[in-house]
Formats: C-alpha cells, structure tokens, sequence
C-alpha cells in the first residue's frame, strides 16, 4: 500500500499543478491532466480486474476517489480544483471501460444490443456506478457511441451522463461540479436520460413498442 508521502511522485505534483492552472482559466491545461489522470486510473482497474477474476466489476466512485487522493496535494486545491479533476476523470474512465468492452464485445458472437437501464444511475442511496464490463459490454458501446451523437447536439448532457454513469456522482455532486443549480443539473439529466433512452431503443429495435 503506497503512503501518503509516495503520492508526492513527479505525476501528482503535474496533476496538482495542472489542476490550478484550470482553475486559473488555462484550458489548454484540461487537456494535458487527461493522459496523466487517464494512466493512474488505467493503472487501478487493470490491477481490480485482475484480481477480481471473472467477477470484472469496477466500482467507480472508489476508485476515482483513490486516484484523486494520490494523485493530487488536497492541502492546496479547491472545490473548483476538485471538480475540475473529476470532469477529467470521467472522461478518462469512459475511455477506459469502453476500451474494456470493446476487447470484451470482440469475444462474442453475434447478439443485438441491450438498452442500459438508465434508472439504474437513479439510486441516490449510493454514488457509485457499478458496471459489470463482462456482461454489459454492448451496453457501454451503446452509450458511447450515442452519447457521441448528443455531443453535437449538446455538450453540457454528455458532460452530466459521463459524471453520473462513468463516475457515478449525484445530481448534487454534478451540480456542485458543472457550477450550475440542483434545478437545472436534474431538468438536463432528465433530458440526457430521454435522449439516450430513445436512441438505445432504436438501436435495439425496441422503439416500436415503446409507444
């Protein structure tokens, strides 16, 4: 187990740094803490996925919560500082599990694609989005590849669906961490989850029976 003084490494003072300097208003330094934040996390989830074994469950709330605690000095960041990391680590952890199901979608033979249950991201009795990689696969490709469509359409949805579903906070969390009102974090989850719901369905030949 690393120490509090290992955490000190030339890569969590980088993370550190960078994070002021967003804070500061670099933007270019949002895109430079991606490949440093993106690496750690790859790091965790590979060794949790060894050891886990068939089980290939990756709680992601935990584990962004392990990197953000080595990889950042908490003594000189603030909440804005904190945010500004998990929008980076959300984005790092959707690449990472979509990745992960590609490798895992490439093994199986043929099968339509599942609607993710987009209420299952609704239980505010606990912040962590459990995703099983091993069973889910085409469900996260899925989302992926429509949370790329909304992308044109509007940023701050895929922005709210990629905290919730990728780093599993609560609308209040997400809220604190888009700077924008509980209100409105809830109206454009709702719309993201609508956009999404009718784009799964589609995919998966569902939507005539939706009504």
């Amino acid at each position: 187990m690393p120490s509090r003084d290992d955490a000190r490494s030339p890569a969590a003072e980088g993370v550190t740094e960078l994070l002021l300097a967003v804070g500061a208003g670099d933007r270019q330094a949002f895109d430079r803490l991606v490949p440093l934040v993106y690496g750690e996390l790859h790091r965790i989830a590979s060794q949790r996925l060894r050891s886990e074994g068939a089980a290939e469950t990756l709680q992601t709330t935990s584990l962004v919560h392990e990197v953000y605690l080595r990889l950042v000095d908490t003594s000189r960041v603030r909440w804005q500082s904190r945010s500004h990391f998990f929008a980076v680590a959300a984005r790092a952890m959707r690449h990472i599990l979509v990745d992960r199901a590609r490798q895992r979608a490439a093994q199986k033979r043929g099968g339509g694609i599942t609607p993710l249950p987009l209420e299952a991201a609704d239980d505010s009795a606990s912040s962590a989005a459990v995703w099983d990689v091993s069973s889910n696969a085409d469900r996260v490709l899925a989302v992926d590849a429509a949370l790329d469509r909304l992308r044109a359409l509007d940023p701050r949805l895929v922005s709210i669906v990629e905290l919730r579903f990728f780093v599993g906070l609560t609308l209040a969390e997400v809220a604190a961490t888009l700077e924008i009102s509980p209100a409105a974090a809830w109206r454009e989850w709702s719309a993201a989850k609508a956009f999404l719901a009718a784009e799964l369905a589609d995919l998966s030949g569902d939507r005539a029976g939706t009504g």
